[in-house]
């Protein structure tokens, strides 16, 4: 007989407490029977704490890791200033596998990406992280949307295939390029919701995009929409996560929101300035339906276009003759000295003579040459052919071979990309403060 029971809270190698009872109101002494159940009831409760605690660390952990791999909250660049939001899930959800990402691409342009992983906690995260860093490094190789989302669907099929629950594996994703110099945004979206496009009228709209199953589902091809945009116009990004439950609510919800948030910047008597955009896109968040616990992710990632000046565009066709390409040097020539960048002219004009003699030689006319003037000068020269230029270093006894290495070293960045007829070859020279290139060493 015992007047009081006592029985640590243990499990897994951890204490959480101690438990002692006394009975108040009717003193009969405890039985084994009471003993059994006060230490059955301890056994669960400190097994639940365990859990808890478990659940706690791995959603903190996973937070910490999601935020890490996740760019800048805003960017500034000659293509659009960003902004980007992150909620993670709250509640009994684990923090999911949401990313944003907005990172340069080559002749000024802009990548755009947002992206929704199936699942939450730390197997999500690493899923997210793989698939965030497959983007980065497509997109460098200037790969258009349609076929960036069929490699990255590729991947995602490998991944499930190594996946220990195949089911568990899957993504969608919405990717963009803007171009500010045609003023372009081209994008295709793997399963995931189109973005909106609020115009400098204020007019609020989504495009006709025509989304692709999510990825891992595989032999379907992804579709590109082009849409125009003049300069101001804020492109949102998103994940579902933003919408809820009922997507067209959502939907229709979030164009009420923005046509509020963002005012309209041109038109007589209604023209009112810019408002940032970090503010906005917090406000979107804000508004959420269940900002304190959501059960999903929510992410926005805001851009607003900027665009090149046509006085800082210059662009030239030349026909498959040898001698357009003293013409070619000519033109660059004049036109570095009309923007006052005489000290480039030398540099220039012999990546000018090189890119333009190859295509000559190697796809024929017509030969394209644009350059941009910028933070840096971007040099495009475009021929009709599909073939991929590669770098080689030339023996001694080879006659040829040194172009595209002497375009290397005197570009600070070079590279190629295919468009809807041949490709175009583009090098990049960093402008110093006092308008010095980037001398040859």
């Amino acid at each position: 007989m015992r007047d009081s029971l006592g029985c640590p809270l243990y499990h897994g190698g951890r204490f959480f407490g101690y438990v002692q009872v006394f009975r108040v109101r009717n003193p009969a002494p405890f039985e084994d029977a009471d003993a059994a159940f006060l230490q059955e009831l301890c056994q669960r409760t400190a097994e639940i704490l365990d859990n808890a605690f478990r659940y706690t660390r791995e959603h903190r952990t996973a937070l910490v890791l999601q935020r890490s791999l996740l760019p800048p909250a805003a960017t500034e660049s000659s293509a659009a200033e960003t902004a980007g939001s992150y909620l993670p899930a709250g509640g009994s959800a684990s923090v999911g596998g949401d990313w944003f990402d907005a990172f340069p691409l080559s002749s000024l342009r802009l990548a755009l990406v947002v992206g929704d992983v199936v699942g939450h906690g730390l197997r999500a995260t690493a899923t997210m992280a793989r698939a965030r860093t497959a983007v980065q490094t497509l997109a460098d190789l200037d790969l258009p949307p349609e076929e960036l989302l069929t490699c990255l669907d590729d991947l995602m099929q490998r991944m499930k295939e190594e996946a220990d629950q195949p089911d568990s594996v899957g993504a969608s994703c919405l990717f963009a390029v803007y171009d500010p110099v045609s003023r372009e945004c081209s994008m295709a979206s793997a399963g995931h919701p189109p973005p909106a496009v609020v115009l400098p009228d204020g007019s609020v709209s989504y495009p006709e995009l025509v989304p692709g199953p999510v990825l891992g589902v595989g032999d379907n091809p992804f579709e590109v929409t082009t849409v125009r945009l003049p300069p101001g116009s804020v492109l949102a990004l998103y994940t579902d996560g933003l919408l809820g439950h009922d997507r067209e609510a959502g939907m229709e919800r979030l164009r009420d929101d923005l046509g509020r948030l963002c005012p309209p910047t041109t038109g007589p008597g209604t023209a009112m300035p810019p408002r940032p955009l970090d503010r906005i896109s917090a406000d979107l968040v804000r508004r959420h339906p269940d900002t304190d616990h959501p059960d999903d992710d929510v992410t926005v990632l805001l851009a607003r276009t900027r665009a090149v000046p046509e006085s800082d565009i210059a662009s030239w066709e030349y026909p498959a003759d040898p001698a357009a390409v003293q013409a070619a040097r000519e033109d660059a020539g004049a036109q570095l000295s009309a923007w006052g960048l005489v000290e480039e002219s030398f540099t220039t004009e012999l990546i000018v003579s090189e890119l333009v003699t190859n295509a000559i030689r190697y796809a024929g006319g017509p030969v394209g040459l644009r350059l941009i003037r910028d933070h840096v000068l971007v040099c495009e020269v475009s021929d009709p052919s599909n073939t991929q230029p590669r770098l080689r270093r030339a023996r001694s006894t080879d006659e040829g071979g040194r172009g595209l290495f002497l375009v290397a070293q005197l570009a600070h960045r070079w590279g190629s990309r295919y468009g809807d007829r041949g490709k175009t070859i583009w090098t990049e020279q960093e402008l110093a403060p006092g308008g010095a290139a980037r001398a040859l060493s």
